[in-house]
């Protein structure tokens, strides 16, 4: 049942009064320089804001061989991030309403050349409607509305009758481990929420992703006698028109599912990273290149991924080079499915509810080709997950920013939503 105008109202002019501190809590988080690797600050920084609160803490690390025998998790490298997960706890006082996760991931991707920001990417510039930073849109400022709303709540005199976990995770951007960690730590709620920047609409689904890297080995000589060599380089980059092939035969099946089937081109070959050779006048004898490809939700994570490498061994076997000196595939990053929100779950009716009393316009949905934490939850949790948040521009890229006056309504809906879905008690 919808919450009465007055209370309404009364959350709402709490989310006006604490919207100012909510801002400063977004600039100190997005101030805290948290690539992958580096977020033990920003963690340390929420442990302390939610333990503030008065909520039951829990901080825990990677588990690396549970991760090994859980399907869903990316693949480890060398650069996985070692920082912990942080899960501030609300028990309400008489626990007569629905629980909830309230989740958002503190890592973020390099900034690349700061010269080219217009603003330094961790001052969390503010211009007008905009703060400028890197992860201001993507997804700090959504961790700071779940912290916000909850504090309006409070500041009515209400909270919510439900159990709350608040999540904060690392490795969203590379693997998914942060929130497949929370997932077998035990933690498990009736419903889901992530506020990532969706634009103001609901995510009714996302593309599976996964990470690979090949290693070509070449045969060095000195460039005034190239034709006796084999340049690396160049084989792999024979090796990346290969996967440009698989690229299309995969996008030409993109009719098998209807909610990807009108994009122009919804399953990305991405070349991310390049690296090989030692000496410019020398042939060089190694490259690597690191890709991230995209796949259909329903497709096995597995399968796909056998067939990326049995389409580089068939092209390999074919190329007067190559034939004798195979590249190597590793897998190492994301290995991860796509899901599918079902449509008329009470969770969904909630936030359509607490959307269209704070937008004054009704709930949409569309579909993402990003990766979203939310397939956790929705796949191994099997409740409904509301993937969910503000309006933001140039996610990892330069002059990434958050439209203030979306985060504020936002951050209303969140709090009516929770109000809503966990029921309120008097503080």
């Amino acid at each position: 049942m919808a919450l009465d105008k007055t209370l309404r109202d009364t959350i709402a002019d709490a989310v006006s009064a604490g919207f100012d501190d909510q801002i400063a809590f977004t600039s100190a988080l997005v101030a805290c320089a948290s690539q992958r690797g580096e977020e033990h600050t920003v963690q340390d920084l929420i442990f302390r804001t939610l333990k503030a609160r008065g909520y039951a803490m829990d901080r825990f690390d990677m588990d690396r061989e549970a991760l090994a025998r859980h399907p869903g998790a990316g693949r480890w490298s060398d650069t996985h991030s070692e920082a912990p997960i942080v899960v501030g706890i609300h028990r309400p006082k008489e626990e007569t309403g629905r629980s909830v996760i309230l989740q958002g991931h503190v890592d973020v991707v390099p900034t690349g050349p700061e010269h080219m920001w217009t603003h330094p990417p961790y001052a969390a510039t503010i211009e007008g409607d905009w703060m400028y930073g890197r992860g201001a849109g993507d997804m700090k400022s959504g961790f700071a509305c779940l912290i916000g709303a909850l504090d309006a709540l409070r500041a009515a005199g209400y909270q919510p009758a439900g159990t709350c976990y608040v999540q904060s995770v690392v490795e969203e951007e590379s693997t998914g481990n942060g929130a497949l960690m929370t997932h077998l730590r035990g933690y498990k709620a009736d419903a889901a929420l992530i506020p990532e920047p969706t634009g103001e609409s609901l995510i009714r689904a996302n593309l599976g992703v996964l990470w690979f890297q090949v290693a070509v080995e070449g045969f060095p000589v000195h460039v005034q006698e190239m034709g006796d060599g084999a340049n690396a380089i160049d084989a792999a980059m024979r090796v990346t028109a290969a996967l440009r092939e698989l690229e299309a035969s995969w996008n030409a099946r993109k009719a098998e599912h209807p909610l990807f089937a009108g994009f122009d081109h919804p399953l990305n070959l991405n070349i991310g990273k390049i690296a090989g050779g030692d000496w410019a006048s020398s042939v060089p004898c190694w490259a690597t290149i690191d890709y991230r490809i995209s796949i259909l939700p329903g497709w096995n994570v597995a399968e796909c991924a056998k067939e990326i490498e049995d389409h580089i061994t068939a092209f390999a076997r074919a190329d007067s080079y190559l034939a004798n000196t195979l590249p190597k595939v590793t897998f190492n990053g994301f290995f991860a499915e796509g899901y599918v929100q079902p449509e008329g779950s009470e969770a969904e009716a909630v936030l359509a509810r607490a959307h269209e009393s704070a937008m004054g316009e009704p709930l949409t949905a569309h579909s993402s080709l990003a990766y979203l934490d939310a397939r956790v939850y929705a796949l191994f949790d099997g409740i409904p997950t509301l993937c969910y948040g503000a309006k933001s521009r140039a996610s990892h890229g330069f002059d990434e920013s958050v439209s203030l006056s979306s985060l504020k309504r936002t951050t209303l809906s969140i709090a009516l939503f929770i109000a809503e879905w966990c029921g309120l008690e008097a503080v």
